[in-house]
């Protein structure tokens, strides 16, 4: 672990009077989605990886049943400090403000479920994760939740419990309405591999990158924007449209459970004849979808021959998909995805995440990185000279997913 991240969860220590003497730290990775965005809730199969900015949590077992937990990120929030079971209420004005909604919200739901906690945690974390485009709220919630288990020595045989469990948090207790792409994406990563995830037999699978693969370089430009949470989100209303087209579809006597089963080109052309007058936008949204189920396994083919322009050229064509088709971009967003497209060497780029704000994504060559982040830093600003003091570009390395150091303090 780095030096700097062992002191400055020591500085958090001295600053909250929270003991970590003794204490384990968990680190949990970001993401980066390949395939497909905003596939997780209209059952499609997913790729990604894990990437090299983290959330780390000093934790030990109390022997109390309370909780205590500061934030180096949310200093001004002081400790965060509850009894168990006895907690605010879920989706209430009182928890909609606070990050305290993720200790919150993993507490809720492991009672809810029954399991028997007997010892609450101390502890001290902080993250450099962006905010907005790589997870960081799911990254947050899978570290809390495992650290809370391992604590009370509660083993799950089956880790898509956990992804079931992080999902909970979120929708239940907190009320956002995230699948489980994120969740998967973090959980299940591998250093140098993409994870391959079927949701038919929620499956895993591991795919090693080719050769020639080593050039690539994954390039996240967080463009300084805040984004709401996915409740306040289109997120939300881009989530609430497909279900309704799911209805609407069924009612006219289609077979289907979500958007990813119309993958057949006469099936997908009947519906958009049905519904292209009446429902453009839900048909743009299934457009979106049924496109990039058929990239998805040109992507992956890409990803196993090393084929690093092919991967670039999907993510770029999924991006025009996501802006045009998905309308879940964001005007910063897209400023960025403009400016990259112009450098030699920029495979692909498009936005991530959530949508409307955060972080836009890119596929590079090794050699052309630098460069990348000397053109955002002239013409970023230009467009947006108010996020100046506020945009980054963060060149990342694929990571494991959940690391959990000991003996450290």
């Amino acid at each position: 672990m780095d030096d700097n991240v062992i002191a400055k969860l020591k500085e958090m220590s001295e600053k909250s009077g929270i003991d970590i003497k003794g204490s384990k730290v968990r680190q949990t990775s970001s993401r980066f989605c390949l395939g497909v965005e905003h596939g997780d809730y209209n059952g499609t199969e997913l790729f990604g990886v894990g990437t090299d900015r983290f959330i780390w949590f000093a934790y030990k077992p109390n022997g109390s049943n309370r909780t205590r937990i500061y934030s180096g990120n949310f200093p001004q929030a002081g400790v965060i400090e509850f009894q168990h079971n006895n907690i605010p209420a879920p989706r209430t004005p009182e928890i909609s403000n606070t990050w305290a909604r993720f200790p919150y919200g993993v507490d809720y739901i492991l009672h809810k479920l029954g399991f028997d906690l007997k010892t609450g945690i101390d502890g001290v974390l902080f993250g450099n994760i962006p905010g907005g485009g790589m997870s960081r709220s799911a990254s947050l919630t899978l570290n809390l939740l495992l650290s809370v288990l391992d604590a009370n020595q509660i083993t799950i045989s089956d880790p898509l419990e956990i992804v079931d469990m992080a999902q909970a948090v979120e929708n239940e207790y907190i009320g956002s309405p995230c699948g489980q792409l994120d969740q998967i994406m973090i959980l299940f990563a591998k250093e140098g591999m993409g994870t391959h995830y079927n949701p038919a037999q929620r499956s895993i699978k591991y795919v090693p990158l080719g050769k020639g693969g080593e050039e690539l370089r994954i390039v996240v430009m967080d463009t300084g924007t805040d984004r709401p949470g996915l409740d306040k989100s289109t997120y939300k209303v881009r989530r609430a449209e497909c279900e309704a087209f799911v209805e609407l579809i069924k009612s006219a006597g289609f077979n289907i459970a979500c958007l990813a089963d119309v993958n057949e080109d006469k099936t997908y052309k009947r519906i958009l004849d049905m519904f292209g007058k009446t429902h453009p936008d839900y048909c743009d949204r299934l457009k979106y979808i049924y496109k990039a189920q058929k990239r998805f396994y040109e992507l992956l083919n890409a990803w196993k021959s090393g084929d690093i322009k092919s991967i670039g050229s999907i993510f770029r064509e999924d991006g025009f998909g996501l802006r045009d088709e998905y309308k879940i971009s964001g005007p910063e967003l897209e400023a960025m995805c403009d400016i990259v497209r112009k450098v030699p060497g920029v495979l692909g780029e498009r936005m991530l995440g959530g949508g409307d704000k955060g972080a836009s994504g890119a596929i590079v060559r090794a050699d052309s990185v630098e460069k990348l982040k000397t053109t955002v830093a002239a013409e970023y600003p230009k467009i947006y000279p108010q996020l100046a003091d506020k945009f980054a570009v963060h060149s990342c390395k694929i990571v494991n997913g959940v690391e959990v150091y000991e003996k450290i303090f």
